[in-house]
């Protein structure tokens, strides 16, 4: 399928500082080349407050025409959320389809989803963000033969009636719930079991994807674009005392998400508040990177999710030209490409847990082989010798707090 040519408007107001603007673009220039365009030009415009009829004002609009017309241009984009006035008014005066930053997500999640679940969600996110919207979408609705700002399942419905809409978010709300329920049954196992979780979190294209696969000799999609990742996984890991827990890669998070796409996804995201430890992965090469763990840690705080032990990583240091010293703690430096790095990071996890554990040491008879080989699953290690004269294992190490072992060993 050929490249649709796109032009970005984006709108600046006083208070954003240049170099967040700057940032915004070029991320909306990202997901555009990740849903399959081709950016030909960035219209942009200082204003004290939005346009309320149209976004940006009258003069860059002849400008935005004259563009479209010189460069045969398919969509524009436009870098903030639009309203449905606004949508109406742009593609009545500019004669192309028009979908806004928000429209422009939804559509990479819609071709990135994988699982029934996945593919659940993102149309449920987009039939909640289209329906106060319809009346605007004219244009943007005719061309149901596809192409950017139209993908998803709900694309050749839209322009039936709300009623028909309606019924199928109240359909797909229910099925989801089922899932919901499923996957709670799951984490309920996991946590019955004593299973660690970890999670993996960090802002899109910071490479989680890539420090997973390292972490779990997984083969996952890996690409230097925006939300390569959109269902979660998880595998088992050891660490290096021989500890077993689980790890999950968690879809990227981003600035100014649609909050609809949020709340869609909020079962898969769970799984971040039901970790017991997280990895924040943060491209240290990125000029906004400190921006980006504060999106992440707004995300965070509203999944309640703040308080959880967490490692900054900060990852790519082999794209950093300058020396680099990181704000946040604890935190390791590393690139998911070298093989040292991994092995240093899953140390760190386990300094960071034994300072959080409750140290043990017990004294186990040679038939307890039972305990001891859970004991070398699910605590830390740090000491085991046998004494021959005793006919006792000596262990030491470090367990979680509330772990059903811990019964055991106050028994012995």
């Amino acid at each position: 399928m050929e490249e649709e040519k796109i032009i970005i408007i984006a709108v600046r107001k006083p208070e954003q500082l240049v170099e967040r603007f700057e940032s915004s673009l070029e991320e909306i220039i990202s997901l555009s080349n990740t849903a399959g365009g081709k950016v030909e030009g960035v219209i942009t415009q200082n204003r004290n407050r939005i346009h309320p009829a149209t976004y940006i004002g009258e003069g860059k609009l002849e400008e935005i025409k004259r563009e479209i017309e010189e460069k045969d241009i398919d969509l524009v984009i436009s870098n903030d959320e639009l309203s449905s006035g606004q949508l109406r008014n742009l593609n009545n005066y500019l004669g192309i389809p028009i979908i806004d930053r928000s429209q422009l997500i939804l559509d990479i999640f819609a071709q990135r989803a994988q699982t029934k679940e996945g593919k659940l969600q993102v149309e449920l996110a987009q039939l909640e963000y289209l329906l106060p919207r319809l009346r605007g979408q004219g244009i943007a609705l005719s061309r149901l033969g596809g192409g950017i700002g139209t993908r998803g399942p709900g694309e050749t419905k839209l322009e039936t009636d709300r009623r028909h809409i309606q019924r199928r978010i109240v359909d797909i709300k229910r099925r989801l719930e089922q899932v919901v329920k499923q996957r709670e049954q799951y984490r309920k196992r996991r946590r019955e079991n004593d299973t660690f979780q970890i999670a993996i979190v960090g802002y899109t294209n910071a490479g989680k994807s890539t420090l997973f696969n390292r972490l779990t000799d997984s083969d996952t999609l890996e690409e230097d674009k925006l939300f390569a990742t959109l269902d979660p996984l998880t595998r088992k890991i050891e660490l290096p005392s021989g500890f077993k827990a689980l790890i999950t890669d968690t879809v990227g998070f981003l600035q100014d998400l649609p909050t609809s796409l949020i709340a869609a996804f909020r079962s898969t995201l769970e799984e971040v508040t039901e970790a017991d430890f997280l990895l924040h992965v943060i491209d240290a090469s990125h000029i906004d990177y400190e921006k980006h763990i504060e999106t992440v840690g707004e995300l965070l705080d509203d999944l309640d999710a703040n308080n959880l032990p967490m490692l900054y990583v900060y990852n790519k240091k082999d794209l950093l030209e300058n020396d680099f010293l990181p704000l946040h703690h604890p935190y390791i430096l590393s690139s998911a490409y070298e093989t040292e790095d991994i092995q240093h990071l899953l140390e760190k996890i386990e300094e960071i847990l034994m300072k959080q554990w409750t140290p043990f040491q017990v004294a186990l008879e040679t038939d307890a082989g039972k305990v001891m080989s859970q004991l070398g699953r699910e605590a830390i290690i740090t000491e085991k010798r046998f004494d021959e004269q005793e006919n006792l294992y000596h262990i030491k190490g470090y367990i979680q707090e509330n772990h059903s072992l811990n019964k055991i060993l106050k028994e012995q």
